[in-house]
């Protein structure tokens, strides 16, 4: 059962990860691409949508992970999962006190009232994102050590 448990968690986290590295690397340079309205109506849309469905990923990643390391402490690779763990809640933490506010300023923004600064608010919010996806990529990392 903790094999399943293992493999499992290892997927959900993987394919969190892969739709950050998406948003970071694909979703927003081609909504960076786009005309000036279109591109803040796409980044606003982009932040309601991913700002209800990405907080219930990261907990659900954090709870299996947790499961994991508490089920696994006795195998080999516990420290990994325990290290990926905490990347975990580095990212939650991030998450909260510097890419969240900006999120629930920018998925509110339309072109009428917007602030001048939009811009910069978002390329500042990309540059956390960046961080928040290496650190996201590390304990996914640990976690498919830990599977070997």
């Amino acid at each position: 059962m903790l094999h399943a448990l293992e493999v499992f968690t290892t997927v959900v986290v993987g394919l969190m990860v892969g739709v950050e590295f998406s948003v970071a690397f694909v979703i927003n340079r081609i909504l960076d691409a786009l005309p000036e309205d279109s591109a803040q109506l796409g980044h606003a849309h982009g932040g309601r949508m991913l700002g209800a469905v990405m907080p219930v990923w990261y907990i659900t990643s954090l709870v299996l992970v947790a499961v994991w390391a508490v089920d696994g402490w006795d195998r080999s690779g516990a420290g990994l999962v325990v290290t990926a763990g905490a990347l975990l809640i580095l990212s939650v933490i991030m998450s909260i006190l510097l890419l969240v506010p900006i999120n629930n300023q920018g998925k509110t923004w339309t072109p009428e009232n917007r602030p001048e600064d939009w811009k910069e608010q978002m390329h500042r919010w990309d540059r956390y994102h960046y961080v928040r996806v290496a650190v996201i990529i590390a304990a996914f990392t640990l976690l498919v050590t830990a599977l070997a």
